[in-house]
């Protein structure tokens, strides 16, 4: 439970603001929402199930106080990744035969590989060893995110600065790194 309860609280964190909630938000302005989180869920699951798996074989192959020192490093770099934002580059524009769902769907896998929540989900899978736990939880993050920014995200910009939730997302990841690495230097 405390693998799924730490990765839904990192990766939900982590997709505020991210390159893929702004893709969500932004296919829901060209088709229904429902089925733009048909397509986050699926993709999600596909890209997620691959990070876990890579964090799962990384345990196999690199000692883990090495694994656990580069997990804590890399949750200090989300956080500088948080405070420098992301961008859509035209993700959103581009005109698919297929329908909503796999248009979508394809989209949002692309976007999310090497994305810092694909990144922290590895991390995640590291640290906690849970294959399960850690993919429920940043599916779930995934999903809950991108449905904020489908269907209230242009409120909570007007109500909350980008900004702020930029900010406080960082130090968060930031402060979960340094605790990491004092773990791993300090108390082993």
């Amino acid at each position: 439970m405390a693998a799924m309860m730490a990765s839904f609280l990192f990766v939900l964190l982590a997709e505020m603001g991210d390159k893929t909630q702004l893709l969500a938000m932004a296919f829901a302005a060209k088709y229904d929402a429902h089925k733009v989180l048909i397509a986050v869920f699926f993709a999600t699951l596909l890209n997620h199930s691959l990070a876990v798996a890579a964090g799962h074989l990384l345990t196999k192959v690199i000692p883990m106080n090495i694994i656990s020192l580069i997990a804590a490093l890399s949750f200090i770099l989300f956080g500088l990744w948080t405070i420098r934002g992301d961008k859509l580059a035209g993700e959103d524009k581009k005109v698919s035969r297929f329908g909503p769902i796999i248009t979508v769907g394809i989209a949002f896998f692309l976007a999310e590989m090497g994305d810092k929540t694909q990144l922290a989900t590895i991390s995640l899978a590291v640290e906690y060893n849970n294959m399960l736990g850690v993919l429920m939880g940043t599916t779930l993050a995934m999903v809950i995110a991108d449905a904020i920014g489908i269907t209230i995200g242009v409120v909570m910009r007007r109500h909350i600065p980008e900004k702020s939730i930029k900010w406080f997302s960082a130090i968060v990841f930031i402060l979960f790194g340094l605790h990491g690495v004092y773990k791993v230097l300090f108390t082993r």
